[in-house]
């Protein structure tokens, strides 16, 4: 199925938060594809029924990057805590206990993640959370798309995904030069390994 309806996108979440048991919604995209600023709309537009987790949270530390020798391919799959993003999708899934889930997030000003960042109240229906990764299909990513009941792939012009992802890199402190070779590598490998896997998603989001 193939939608570019943004009203029509707010009803199928809508939908998914009340089915009863909480439900998990995926955002996945190439780098820069807007699936931030979908996700967020959505989580908006249902006013206190869904929460937004991202998969960014589970960036690895910058030191740790630097000690495993991948810090110029930050943004791959493997500068990742995947196994730890399928372990809380779990505890989403089913809460223990009355409480809240907490979950870490990234500060792009910092450029690290940041743990217990993000509240999840017992009472929300709807997690929605958003990242490249979700669809892979191997390694430690393979558990997440049986963790998540539907993942929409948000598929963008890649004039426009390659523009915004240089503007990204340069409005939190890139020179341009620096953040155009960023992305014509590193980012653009990435988006190569993530389309390939679109397939596995139950919908492709085209927005403008």
């Amino acid at each position: 199925m193939d939608t570019s309806d943004l009203a029509a996108l707010t009803e199928r979440a809508r939908s998914l938060a009340a089915q009863g048991d909480r439900r998990i919604l995926g955002i996945a995209e190439a780098p820069g594809a807007g699936k931030s600023t979908l996700a967020a709309g959505l989580v908006e537009a249902l006013e206190g029924r869904a929460v937004l987790v991202p998969m960014d949270g589970f960036h690895l530390a910058g030191a740790e990057l630097e000690r495993l020798g991948r810090a110029e391919r930050k943004g791959a799959p493997d500068t990742f805590d995947a196994a730890g993003y399928a372990a809380l999708l779990r505890r989403l899934r089913r809460p223990e206990g009355p409480g809240p889930v907490y979950a870490p997030a990234f500060d792009r000003a910092l450029e690290e993640p940041v743990a217990g960042s993000l509240c999840v109240p017992v009472d929300i229906p709807l997690v929605v959370t958003e990242g490249n990764y979700l669809l892979l299909d191997d390694g430690p990513w393979a558990p997440v798309r049986g963790l998540l009941d539907e993942v929409w792939f948000l598929d963008a012009d890649p004039g426009l995904r390659v523009s915004r992802l240089v503007d990204r890199h340069v409005r939190f402190g890139k020179s341009r030069p620096y953040a155009e070779r960023w992305v014509a590598g590193s980012d653009e490998r990435n988006a190569r390994l993530v389309d390939r896997h679109r397939d596995r998603a139950d919908l492709v989001v085209r927005l403008g």
